[in-house]
């Protein structure tokens, strides 16, 4: 089981990777002054590039979305992983071997080259399914594919294969790749008997199913010949890459439009997820052979970014019992998303791909736009339980609807659906109205707290999805704008503002112009000294004072040191100073700015200074305090000289 990783190690990995290189597997990248480079924002659609990265700070920020982050936090978002994931990524793709805390293991050399083994064993298997699907043996798979409205397109797109007949091609093939039977064994594609392994799969159409980043990891086989004896659908077993209970189909293809469009859309098999993505529906998956569950909920949530500020999760099913079923199951499951769930059933009990073959994809578009409200679906069809005519009836379908009512997160929805169960049961409004508020204090007294969270998500799991680097896109990309926050958006047109912006974005991004990196230096003293009036800025600067300069050495570090010791609302506002381009296009330019703008900082301060020493001046009495009235004068030529070297320096 795999411990904590050492926070040394994330810092190694962070101050190793070169950002530039990570991002430019995603995004193009183009020069946009000194070290900094510019592209378009993979995570909002733009025409402009606005999203900036400078690989000496480590950091990237948009200045249209606020999306802001350094390696380890661009790699969870675009890849939807974990901060564990991508940082043992990252380490992979230096060969940095991490340690782990409390005796944890993590995945070392062996394990990885045991993976990658795995790995690449189903890579070779699922690159031969798809060639033998164009033989002559696999007629009957492409007609299966045919009949069900797939052309050749469609399956390439979706890299459907096929398994021959027979017992070991499969098994020849990736022997004949090197791959010993020991490690065959462990890919769950083998089934073993008295004279040793064979195919497990054979003469039958195959779905790869392949995890979040696109690998391969297991099949799923669908029967087409009369005489295999075997099930319908056939899945890899559970193996070391393989957990159907964590496995989602089309999870690598829909990723983006699920992120994207902030909704996930639940199907039942491999050709209804087909299905869907050709009718326009990309936002769709299905489950490998096990229900919809916890462990896929945790995959969903982070694809959703499920932190109360929107999105939808839509269940589709067949109308027939099992399908109704299978809802009600999914309803018990709702409250573990803060996003409203929803269930689309055909009422002729077509699924996607049989709707998509007789009415086109504009039916499979409308299935999913005529959704329905999961809670609705589960009132009504416990009411289809009792018999509504009689006393007896309506009281114990109250009994049994009042609590799904209760459960309703969203506290402006449930008065309606008060009114609507009162007049699904034709009972008084003011007797479904107490049963609705006697099973909500029955759930807030001895339930799950989640019964009780509002539409914007306060309950655990809330807080859980938007702790940490994974935070939904803007969380912490600018102060809030809200007039009565300490820490709101400066004016950009004031220029004392806009001067100590500057100052900061000299700081942040070259910590040397603060001097010989020791607290005894002159320049660092006055940086101290100085007085930020606007409070975003202020709260930066005692950041700055906070982090010391331990690690103005070490840009990564010293920007990360920053971020961390400045209130969570400003992290983003750090990302972005330590990223916005400076105005000069060379080294020697560069070094003028900066001196120049502290020169400019620190003449601020001593105006403000002299200022107050001179209102000190004007309220004195001369006569009556002689002395005092001399050191002040002498103070306030102390301090125009001090100004006119500023400025001569500049």
């Amino acid at each position: 089981m795999a411990g904590l990783i050492k926070r040394e190690d994330i810092d190694e990995v962070r101050q190793r990777t070169d950002i530039k290189e990570v991002v430019d597997g995603y995004v193009t990248l183009k020069g946009a002054g000194l070290g900094t480079f510019k592209g378009l924002c993979p995570f909002h659609d733009e025409r402009s590039p606005s999203f900036t990265v400078r690989p000496q700070v480590g950091r990237y920020h948009c200045f249209g979305c606020g999306e802001d982050g350094d390696a380890i936090s661009f790699v969870q978002k675009m890849d939807h992983s974990s901060f564990h994931e991508a940082v043992e990524k990252l380490a992979a793709r230096i060969g940095y071997e991490l340690r782990y805390e409390d005796g944890g293991t993590g995945p070392n050399r062996e394990e990885v080259g045991k993976r990658q083994r795995l790995l690449d064993a189903h890579k070779i298997a699922d690159e031969y399914f798809r060639s033998q699907l164009l033989t002559a043996g696999a007629a009957e798979g492409r007609n299966f594919l045919h009949g069900r409205g797939f052309d050749r397109s469609a399956a390439e797109q979706f890299g459907v294969g096929y398994a021959p007949q027979g017992w070991d091609s499969l098994l020849k093939h990736l022997r004949g790749r090197g791959f010993t039977d020991a490690e065959l064994r462990l890919t769950g594609m083998f089934s073993e008997g008295n004279r040793g392994i064979y195919d497990r799969f054979r003469g039958r159409l195959i779905w790869p199913i392949r995890d979040i980043a696109g690998d391969t990891i297991g099949f799923g086989a669908r029967k087409l010949y009369e005489e295999d004896q075997g099930p319908k659908y056939l899945n890899t077993p559970e193996t070391t890459l393989y957990k159907k209970s964590q496995v989602l189909y089309g999870i690598d293809v829909a990723k983006r439009n699920i992120a994207k469009d902030r909704q996930l859309v639940v199907v039942e098999g491999y050709t209804d997820v087909m299905a869907c993505h050709l009718a326009g529906v990309g936002t769709a998956v299905a489950t490998c052979g096990t229900a919809f569950g916890t462990d896929h909920i945790k995959v969903a949530r982070r694809l959703l970014s499920d932190d109360g500020s929107g999105g939808e999760v839509i269940f589709t099913f067949d109308g027939d019992a099992a399908g109704q079923k299978a809802a009600l199951r999914a309803f018990e499951e709702d409250q573990r998303f803060v996003a409203q769930t929803y269930v689309a059933v055909e009422p002729s009990g077509a699924d996607p791909c049989e709707l998509r073959q007789l009415k086109g994809d504009a039916a499979v578009r409308e299935l999913i736009g005529t959704r329905k409200p999961l809670f609705e679906f589960a009132i009504r069809a416990s009411l289809k339980r009792h018999n509504l005519d009689t006393v007896e009836g309506r009281v114990a379908a109250l009994r049994e609807g009042a609590p799904v009512v209760a459960q309703i997160r969203d506290s402006g929805l449930r008065p309606g659906y008060v009114r609507e169960l009162a007049g699904w049961l034709g009972m008084p409004i003011e007797e479904v109205s107490r049963a609705v508020g006697l099973a909500a204090k029955r759930a807030a007294s001895g339930a799950s707290p989640a019964s009780g969270s509002s539409a914007q998500g306060t309950g655990p799991s809330t807080a859980a999805v938007q702790s940490g680097p994974g935070a939904p896109a803007g969380q912490a990309a600018a102060p809030p704008s809200d007039a009565s926050s300490p820490f709101m958006r400066p004016d950009p047109r004031d220029p004392v503002a806009a001067m100590e912006r500057q100052a900061l974005e000299v700081v942040v991004q070259h910590p040397a112009s603060l001097g010989d990196g020791t607290v005894h230096h002159e320049t660092w003293q006055r940086f101290e000294e100085s007085h930020f009036t606007t409070p975003a800025y202020a709260a930066v600067h005692t950041a700055v004072r906070a982090a010391g300069l331990a690690h103005a050495g070490d840009p990564v570090a010293w920007v990360e040191g920053i971020r961390q010791e400045v209130p969570e609302p400003l992290q983003g506002l750090v990302s972005e100073l330590a990223v916005v381009p400076l105005p000069a296009s060379t080294p020697e330019a560069l070094q003028r700015y900066c001196r120049d703008i502290l020169a400019r900082l620190f003449e601020l301060q001593i105006t403000r200074v002299k200022a107050d020493k001179m209102g000190q001046l004007q309220r004195l009495d001369a006569a009556a305090f002689p002395e005092e009235f001399q050191r002040l004068n002498r103070e306030l030529m102390e301090l125009e000289m001090q100004r006119r070297a500023l400025r001569a320096d500049g």
